[in-house]
């Protein structure tokens, strides 16, 4: 009976583990780093579809106040006309300024109830958490815009794809070291002995010793490995590299979309909806005087809510561009091949339509 063991270590492992041990920290640092990532990218679409199921409720109140002033408007245009006091003309763009927001109304319905359902599934709801409540107006525009003179700076020293992508290029960077300290002796290995030899007639006898095997290759000095090693980290810097101006370039785009649509937005609030309050205000009395007709009063009504669309979706897009700004700076964007968010909705209803 012969009873054998045998221990075998990798010299060459024990060598390089310093070096291993760092590499492999770091890539634990990269693997936290792209879940906070992923947890910063649901936030962000979070965030953004939020903002655009309000502004959806928003709309809907607006249009459905809208639809009603219409539908009175269109029956009383239809009576006008079986009376001969309103042309064919003028009854037709009364029943199409009718017929084209209750279009707008249900499609703004459906946006409203789709981005409910995305937020829903985005946060994980279910059961009777699904009845959640949602403002029915976006927030109001904040006093002043975010001053960011360091937006590229805070940019590159927080985003957390160039946080992993330096870990990335210091790992290989590691990786290349461990590369050229092995090239020339690819594997080294020591085999410890312990055997105990037992014959059949006689007490058992032991045999140590130590068996060392070399493993040299004949063609490959180890100049290929460190080539190729070499090669990635180059491109790894370069990658690196591109990203870096990438991200600065977005940083400064972000910014600027955000300051841009915080001018429209506060524009609409400051300059354009108090005029159109002025003229609504200037048209009712008008009308109480005889000086205008019901038609002339419902054109202005018409303008008026073609505005204030327009002012809810600059809003919209105010709260979509700050979102986007803390993505920039911060990361958890959208990844590669995931299309942008659409911009605002074009208006469809007439701005102009007949009347007196």
């Amino acid at each position: 009976m012969e009873v054998e063991r045998q221990v075998v270590g990798d010299i060459l492992a024990l060598a390089t583990l310093p070096f291993r041990s760092d590499i492999a920290r770091d890539r634990f640092r990269k693997a936290q780093l792209r879940a906070a990532e992923d947890t910063l990218r649901l936030a962000a679409e979070v965030r953004r579809t939020y903002y655009r199921a309000v502004a959806a409720n928003e709309l809907v109140v607006l249009f459905t106040d809208a639809k009603s002033t219409a539908e009175s408007t269109a029956q009383l245009a239809e009576q006008l006309g079986r009376t001969g006091s309103l042309n064919k003309l003028d009854q037709a763009r009364e029943q199409a300024f009718y017929a084209e927001t209750t279009a707008d109304l249900a499609a703004l319905r459906q946006e409203a109830a789709s981005s409910r359902e995305q937020l829903i599934r985005l946060l994980g709801l279910w059961g009777g958490d699904i009845g959640i409540r949602l403002p029915q107006r976006l927030p109001t525009l904040p006093g002043r815009p975010r001053s960011l003179p360091r937006i590229e700076v805070d940019a590159v020293g927080h985003r957390l794809d160039l946080q992993m992508a330096r870990i990335e290029l210091l790992a290989l960077a590691k990786a290349m070291q461990l590369t050229q300290a092995s090239r020339f002796v690819t594997l080294l290995d020591v085999a410890g002995i312990d055997k105990k030899t037992r014959e059949l007639e006689g007490p058992p006898f032991k045999e140590r010793g130590f068996d060392i095997q070399f493993q040299i290759p004949v063609f490959d000095g180890g100049e290929v490995g460190v080539r190729q090693a070499t090669e990635i980290y180059n491109q790894a810097f370069n990658l690196l590299t591109e990203k870096a101006v990438n991200v600065r370039s977005e940083a400064r785009n972000a910014y600027r979309v955000y300051r841009s649509t915080y001018d429209i937005a506060g524009h609409y609030q400051r300059e354009v909806l108090p005029l159109r309050q002025i003229i609504s205000e200037e048209m009712q009395l008008r009308f109480s005087s005889m000086q205008v007709d019901v038609f002339a009063l419902l054109t202005e009504a018409r303008q008026r809510l073609a505005v204030l669309r327009a002012a809810i979706d600059a809003k919209r897009d105010f709260w979509l561009a700050e979102s986007e700004l803390q993505t920039a700076v911060n990361g958890g964007g959208r990844r590669a091949g995931e299309e942008q968010p659409s911009g605002s909705r074009s208006t469809t209803t007439a701005q102009a339509g007949g009347g007196h």
